[in-house]
Order: structure tokens, then sequence, then C-alpha cells
């Protein structure tokens, strides 16, 4: 009897120490922007919106997990005729490739707060290791969703776009290009 109860205890215990808070991503308050230079006059911006996914958080035990999947042919600069061109075969080809993923490996955190999430970004059929910085990260009782618990913040990065065969205009247009991702999930 005390071995089945100290058995049973274990195994709540295992259960419940793997377990990290689920939170699905609010495609309101997700998105995926860039900006890349412009033959050396500008900046060009845009965004990528409708973003699914889901984020698991332990942040007591320094653990994560984060999955986003995001439509590439979602991609908004303010210019239709830009929009039209970064969806065509010769840049994102969305026909091809209507999504992109970024799928975490491992995450670091100090006092309990993330600092930087690892992971592979698929995109035109590739895939590389990403490194997002986590330049803010918050939990909150949110009063939009009756009280529920959501979790999340701003990442950025500097990607190199020709390890993902994105190359046209390579020289006047630097292969560099800065990413801010904006992730906000509610607890399940």
């Amino acid at each position: 009897m005390i071995k089945q109860f100290s058995l049973g205890l274990l195994a709540a215990a295992l259960s419940t120490s793997v377990l990290a808070d689920t939170y699905k991503l609010d495609p309101d308050h997700t998105n995926a922007r860039f900006a890349i230079g412009h033959f050396g006059t500008s900046t060009n911006h845009g965004g990528f919106y409708n973003i699914e996914g889901e984020l698991q958080l332990d942040a007591a035990k320094g653990t994560g997990q984060l999955k986003i999947v995001i439509p590439t042919d979602s991609v908004q600069t303010g210019n239709t005729g830009f929009d039209g061109h970064l969806k065509s075969a010769d840049l994102l080809n969305v026909e091809k490739y209507p999504t992109m993923t970024f799928e975490s490996t491992a995450w670091t955190f100090e006092n309990n707060q993330p600092q930087s999430v690892t992971g592979n970004l698929t995109l035109m059929g590739k895939t590389n290791p990403v490194t997002l910085n986590a330049d803010s990260f918050n939990c909150y009782e949110s009063p939009m969703f009756e009280g529920a618990t959501v979790c999340g913040g701003d990442f950025s990065a500097t990607i190199d776009r020709t390890q993902w065969g994105l190359d046209l205009f390579l020289g006047p247009v630097p292969a560099e290009v800065r990413l801010e991702i904006q992730v906000e999930g509610i607890k399940q």
C-alpha cells in the first residue's frame, strides 16, 4: 500500500514537473515585421499577419517552446505593387511556399525572464538556425480575455536572407534583414 502511494506521488510529481503552461497565439497581437535597406537610400519595411502558433512556458524552470506559422501571402508593406513583387516567384514564391515557420529549440532565461530563443526558421523550403533576442516579455491578466493570463513579448534578430535563397538584387540591397516578432498568447 505504501509502495503504491509512493509511486502515485512520484508519478504525479513527474507529470506536473514536465508540464509547462500553454498559450495559444493571438493573431491580433502577433506579427512579424522586417526592415531591409533599399539601394543605399532608404529602408523598406513590411510585415506578416494572421500568424498562428503556440507558446509553452515554465519560467521558473527556465523552459519554453515556441512554434509560429506565418502565412507568406499576408505580407504587407503599404505598397500593393511591392507586396505583389514580394509574393512573386522572384522572392517569397507564396504559391509554392505558402507558410514559413519558426520552431524553438532552446531558451535562455535570467531571473525567470526569457533573454533569447534559439530555433529553426523554415522559409522557401530551407531551414536555418536563428536566435531571437527577447527585447521585452511579460505576463498579465487580460481584461480583453475575461482575466485570462496572457504572456508575450517582442523578439528581434538580424538574418542573412541569402541563407534561404533570397538573393535578388544582392549588393545594392543588403543581405541583412532586421526581424521584429511580436508574440502574445492566451493561456489555455
